[in-house]
C-alpha cells in the first residue's frame, strides 16, 4: 500500500498537498482499494465555493458511492477532468493522475489540522 510522506490525509481517506493557500486533494491509495473499480465520478464546477466537510465530489465504485471531502472552505479553482473520461485512473494513480480537485482557501492553511504519513498509517492499522 502507498501512502506518500511528502503528503498529508484526512480521517475521511482524502490525501492533501498544500501549496500556499491551495491544496490538492485526492482519495488515498487505502481508500481506493476499499472502493474497487470505479467507474465514475462527479466534479464540481471550478469557481465553486466550499465549505469544509462539505462534499467537493462523489465516485462511483461497483458496489457503492462515495463522497470526496473538502477539508477547507474556499472555493474549486481546478478540477481533473481526466477523471471523469478515465476514473480508473484512481484506482491506478490515486496521487499522481487521478487527483480530484484544487481548492484555493481565504485563510491560511494549517498543517497541523492533517495527518502525517506515520498517523494516517496507524490510522488505518497498517
Amino acid at each position: 500500500m502507498d501512502i506518500r510522506d511528502n503528503l498529508l490525509y484526512t480521517k475521511d481517506h482524502e490525501w492533501v498537498d498544500i501549496s500556499d493557500n491551495k491544496i490538492k486533494i485526492g482519495i488515498t491509495d487505502f481508500a481506493q482499494g476499499e472502493l474497487g473499480d470505479i467507474i465514475f465520478v462527479e466534479l464540481p464546477n471550478t469557481e465553486s465555493a466550499v465549505s469544509k466537510g462539505e462534499s467537493a465530489a462523489t465516485i462511483e465504485a461497483v458496489k457503492t458511492v462515495a463522497d470526496v471531502y473538502t477539508p477547507i472552505s474556499g472555493k474549486i479553482v481546478e478540477v481533473n477532468t481526466l477523471v471523469e473520461d478515465t476514473p480508473e485512473l484512481i484506482n491506478s494513480s490515486p496521487y499522481d493522475d487521478g487527483w480530484i480537485v484544487t481548492i484555493e482557501s481565504d485563510e491560511s492553511i494549517d498543517s497541523n489540522d492533517f495527518l502525517s504519513a506515520n498517523q494516517y498509517k496507524e490510522f488505518i492499522g497498517i
